[in-house]
């Protein structure tokens, strides 16, 4: 059985739709489905039903996903008990990333490879949900996340904390430094994160604890098209600080947040228990660019 037909059929999957999980891959959609289709010739029948944009399991889909799931775990155990033999000199190493902290990896990113060449280093861009469960589920060994408290069955090392504000058009904006309460976006139009990022359930949810349900316009996955929407007076957004200092100071400007002020630690995880050696190798590079306080 290829693996790597078998990697692909469970993106589909855990993405519920062979565009996503193309994107997640990094691939063409032609090749996912070259490749789902030859894991099903090889199994003898259909392991998945195209509803929509959607997909569904078959009984038999249903079995190949949950055995599957673990055939993968430990093919990456595998590799990476093998490549302990051989110190840090070859291995893999998969990583998360969310779209818009980027810039926080970058550095680490630059030293890992400077140091371990040989080492294969694989990075994922999805939301903070997301990151975290494949991180739980085992088909990533490290992710850069949000924690706003603590997190069952993962531990993880603190890079840097990040605050909310209100991104709004720059004409609507007098004073910058004026703070804005989540009762005062009652009647204001939002542009959302897609769900699967932190900021998409808790703008809903500290909306729903100011007595409204907000009016949303339109939602991405993209920090930059909601910078532009923004700008364009489609509707305002609840965005980290770091990622509003990128956009255009004279298209967008923002308030602060309060009642409550949003904020989260931005983290390093892994999953509690084995972490393999290049995975603490990683970890050690992050902690040099990013020493923790006393």
């Amino acid at each position: 059985m290829d693996l790597r037909a078998l990697r692909y059929f469970i993106e589909v999957v855990r993405q519920n739709g062979f565009t996503r999980a193309a994107q997640s891959l990094h691939v063409t959609q032609p090749t996912i489905s070259k490749m789902v289709k030859s894991l099903e010739d090889e199994l003898g029948g259909p392991l998945l039903l195209r509803e929509g944009r959607g997909v569904q399991l078959t009984d038999a889909g249903r079995v190949v996903y949950e055995r599957g799931c673990g055939v993968l775990d430990q093919a990456r155990l595998l590799r990476q008990e093998v490549a302990e033999v051989d110190g840090i000199a070859r291995g893999e190493l998969s990583v998360g990333i969310l779209p818009s902290f980027g810039h926080y990896m970058a550095p680490v990113i630059a030293r890992y490879q400077q140091r371990h060449p040989g080492v294969t280093l694989q990075v994922d861009e999805q939301g903070a949900q997301a990151q975290r469960q494949r991180v739980l589920d085992g088909t990533l060994d490290m992710a850069l996340g949000l924690f706003n408290g603590s997190e069952a069955g993962l531990e993880s090392y603190t890079l840097a904390r990040q605050h909310t504000r209100v991104a709004l058009a720059a004409h609507r904006v007098r004073n910058p430094e004026q703070p804005m309460r989540w009762s005062d976006l009652r009647d204001l139009p939002f542009v959302l994160y897609t769900s699967g990022f932190a900021l998409h359930d808790a703008v809903l949810e500290q909306c729903a604890a100011a007595g409204f349900e907000p009016q949303v316009k339109l939602q991405t996955r993209y920090w930059d098209f909601i910078g532009d929407l923004v700008a364009a007076d489609v509707g305002v957004a609840v965005m980290f600080e770091h990622v509003i200092a990128q956009y255009d100071p004279a298209r967008v400007s923002s308030r602060p947040l309060i009642a409550p002020a949003l904020g989260w630690d931005v983290v390093l995880m892994w999953r509690s228990g084995y972490l393999s050696r290049a995975a603490r190798a990683f970890l050690d590079c992050a902690r040099e660019i990013y020493p923790q306080q006393p």
